[in-house]
């Protein structure tokens, strides 16, 4: 395949994604020209728009310019570090994937990027074609995320509705002032009169008229579920801990919102995986052990981390102080 020099600095290999009819920008940071040319060259043979950089600063600024579908990362680059990448990727997004393809091989540095935010790590040497696959998964997620997203916001919106109309209609059953609402105590058609609203009456606006309360929802719409001093809303896909919101990734925020609507069941680490994750538990990795301890952590100076507890053997579940 060739590449050709655009007018920024980087090589693009453009074509067309077969999935949604436009190319993937992937965003790729290597300093090795080989293997960055190697790379690009592969995932353009499958439809991806791919944009290379050759030190982290260089991905910084195009990072500050342009927006990526995913991105893939060394670690030990010129300038910013690969650790540094993932971190200002998450600043911005906490849902573009990113990849990180890295010589080191030790759990603990594979634990490390992970808790600042990598969705995946390859050690080089790595295949092409593990690599391309890996990529498939990340942005069929990346769409799955998108489109429970527009769901979820077309369901918000539609309860909202529902509930602005439902309190109205309840409100004009009950007010005198509103058309239709009452008969005339003569029974002599005093219900058109009585049904305009009168001049010198408070407008339904005012804080002080008994109407104005159809302007406030009837009840809370949210989807809350409850568990000791957390909150976590569905919705929102948030949780907080005594009115404090506790900032979690999107792989965080699942764990956490599985353990709370299933308080009392013990999870496994394959059931934790496959549901939060969306994906087969294939080999056994401390993947999800990894999160866990990375939602305790976040949660302990709350003195809610004890919320979480391993059963030895088997995986996780609740319980309350």
């Amino acid at each position: 395949m060739t590449s050709t020099a655009s007018t920024n600095g980087t090589n693009d290999i453009s074509s067309m994604n077969s999935a949604n009819g436009a190319p993937a920008r992937i965003l790729i940071i290597e300093d090795d020209v080989d293997i960055n040319d190697i790379m690009a060259a592969r995932l353009g043979k499958d439809g991806h728009a791919c944009t290379q950089a050759w030190s982290g600063s260089e991905a910084a600024l195009r990072l500050d310019t342009q927006e990526f579908d995913l991105i893939i990362t060394d670690l030990m680059l010129p300038g910013l570090a690969g650790e540094g990448i993932v971190e200002l990727v998450r600043s911005r997004s906490a849902h573009t994937p990113i990849i990180v393809v890295s010589a080191r091989v030790t759990p603990t540095d594979k634990v490390s990027l992970l808790k600042l935010g990598a969705d995946d790590y390859l050690t080089k040497p790595f295949d092409l074609d593990e690599l391309a696959m890996r990529v498939e998964v990340q942005l069929r997620h990346r769409e799955l995320r998108r489109e429970k997203a527009t769901r979820d916001v077309g369901a918000v919106d539609a309860i909202g509705a529902a509930s602005s109309a439902d309190s109205a209609n309840a409100t004009a059953a009950g007010d005198p002032n509103i058309a239709g609402s009452a008969d005339s105590a003569d029974g002599t058609g005093g219900n058109a009169t009585r049904g305009a609203i009168d001049a010198t009456s408070p407008s339904p606006s005012d804080p002080n008229h008994a109407g104005a309360a159809f302007a406030r929802p009837a009840h809370d719409t949210r989807n809350v579920t409850r568990f000791g001093r957390w909150e976590i809303d569905s919705d929102a896909r948030t949780l907080s801990v005594d009115g404090r919101d506790i900032s979690l990734t999107r792989l965080e925020f699942n764990i956490v919102e599985l353990l709370v609507k299933h308080p009392r069941k013990v999870f496994t680490k394959r059931e934790l995986f496959e549901l939060a994750w969306g994906e087969p538990y294939s080999v056994e990795d401390n993947t999800v052990n990894v999160h866990v301890s990375r939602i305790r952590s976040k949660l302990k100076d709350t003195g809610t981390d004890s919320y979480i507890s391993t059963v030895w053997g088997l995986g996780f579940k609740l319980v309350e102080e």
